[in-house]
């Protein structure tokens, strides 16, 4: 028994012992490669996202940023050349259209006198007025400066913006921020934008983007000041119960485009012209091409993938 205790134990645990180490060295430097031989393999596919050709009503309204503003300042000319012989109003007056600002003599070919008075052309103050009695004035001379009561909205419209537009509107809705209620201002205008000049093909920077300048007059009942901002609303018309789709789905913009209807056997989608009507911006009316419930992708094709290549969908 004393042997045993002596040699037969401890050389049965160094065994055990040996064992173990060895387990840990094969786990720690020789793990099993079979897992490396076999890589795993994707098995599922790849589905683009789909939309179905929807009934609805597009309103096609634009909004953009505006500033009040004052009306400009109208000059009173004068109609002879002669000299100043009375002075009827004084700078920062309050003066009605047709009042007398002053009265001009001047001479005839015949050398006598002939008169001429000077009136206001329209409702305002007198924001610039310095004749003197005696003062000798010429034919078409501005005399006199009258700044109307009344005010403006101008706004600029970025071409893609204008293209929207399927008809020159006459009036917009205008909502100024803690201002008065919304209103109509009326008599708008837009006016094209100049021409961008030439630039000299090794100046870096590329060409300026034009746009068009809107413009309307603010209602006479309404209490605006000059520097408020405010939104312009331009109603481009409305489409109801027509067949509309996402514009991320249409390749193109105005007039026709390309969508895709995907392949039943999933192979490469279809291409299929459509032609288009209007548009809200992220919704746009297809006028022919498309039937209700036709199924297409949702993306034109590669517009997610690389989005900096201009290829995102309506109007890309």
């Amino acid at each position: 028994m004393g042997i045993a205790r002596r040699w037969v134990f401890p050389i049965i645990w160094m065994v055990i012992f040996a064992l173990i180490g060895a387990a840990l060295v094969k786990l720690a430097f020789f793990a099993d490669t079979s897992a490396e031989s076999a890589p795993e393999v994707p098995t599922g596919t790849i589905t683009e996202p789909t939309t179905v050709v929807e009934t609805g009503t597009i309103h096609n309204d634009v909004t953009i940023d505006g500033t009040v503003g004052a009306d400009a300042a109208v000059p009173a000319r004068a109609a002879i050349s002669g000299e100043v012989r009375k002075v009827s109003a004084a700078a920062g007056q309050w003066v009605d259209a047709g009042a007398e600002l002053a009265q001009i003599r001047g001479m005839n070919e015949d050398g006598t006198n002939k008169w001429s008075i000077l009136k206001a052309p329209i409702s305002g103050t007198l924001t610039s007025f310095t004749l003197l009695v005696g003062q000798q004035v010429g034919l078409g001379d501005s005399l006199a400066q009258i700044a109307p009561s009344t005010f403006n909205v101008t706004a600029s419209l970025a071409p893609e913006q204008q293209l929207r537009l399927t008809t020159q509107p006459t009036e917009a809705q205008v909502t100024i921020t803690g201002g008065p209620a919304p209103f109509t201002c009326t008599g708008l205008t837009i006016t094209a934008a100049a021409a961008p000049t030439t630039q000299d093909p090794a100046t870096p920077g590329g060409g300026s983007t034009t746009v068009a300048t809107v413009r309307c007059a603010v209602p006479a009942d309404v209490r605006v000041f000059a520097g408020l901002a405010a939104k312009l609303t331009l109603a481009g018309g409305i489409a109801e119960n027509v067949l509309v789709i996402p514009t991320t789905a249409v390749e193109g913009g105005s007039g026709t485009g390309i969508v895709y209807v995907p392949s039943a056997d999933g192979g490469e989608p279809e291409k299929r012209e459509v032609t288009l009507g209007i548009s809200d911006g992220s919704m746009v009316e297809v006028t022919s091409g498309l039937a209700a419930g036709d199924e297409i992708l949702q993306f034109v094709p590669g517009a997610l993938a690389d989005p900096d290549q201009g290829q995102m969908g309506f109007g890309g």
